[in-house]
C-alpha cells in the first residue's frame, strides 16, 4: 500500500485541486491580478473589471477574504472608505499568476499588456 498514489485516497486532498477550487473562477483571478498592483477600493476594482456586477465583486471579495488571501480595511470616514489589499498568503500566489501571464503572452503571440505581474512591476 505504501507505493500507491495518495491522490486516489478519498481522504487525501490534492494540492492542485485545492488551489483550483480556491481560484476556480475568472473573477477571483482577475481581482487578485488587480490587487497585485496595490490596494484598491471597490469602485477601482469595478472599473478595472468590465462586466463584473457589484454583487459578484462583493461575493468574490468576501470569498477571498475568508480564505485569507485578501484583507478588507474600513476607514472611519464619512462616507466610509473601504480598501482591499493582498495578505502575505495572497502574495504567495505571485509566481503562479506570473506564470499564467507568461504562458498566456506566449500563446497569444501579441504585444505585452500592462500587468502588475510582469517582472518590472513587482516590488522587490
Amino acid at each position: 500500500m505504501a507505493d500507491e498514489n495518495p491522490c486516489f485516497d478519498p481522504q487525501f486532498q490534492c494540492p492542485i485541486q485545492f488551489v483550483v477550487d480556491l481560484l476556480g473562477n475568472k473573477w477571483a483571478i482577475l481581482i487578485l491580478r488587480e490587487l497585485f498592483g496595490g490596494d484598491r477600493r471597490t469602485h477601482e476594482l469595478r472599473r478595472a473589471l468590465p462586466g463584473i456586477s457589484t454583487k459578484t465583486l462583493t461575493i468574490r471579495l468576501k470569498e477571498l477574504e475568508a480564505e485569507g488571501l485578501v484583507d478588507r480595511r474600513v476607514y472611519a470616514e464619512i462616507p466610509p472608505r473601504v480598501e482591499y489589499a493582498l495578505t502575505p498568503k495572497g502574495r504567495q500566489l505571485q509566481p503562479v499568476m506570473a506564470a499564467l501571464h507568461q504562458v498566456g503572452s506566449q500563446w497569444l503571440n501579441q504585444g505585452d499588456c500592462r500587468c502588475p505581474l510582469t517582472p518590472e512591476s513587482i516590488p522587490h
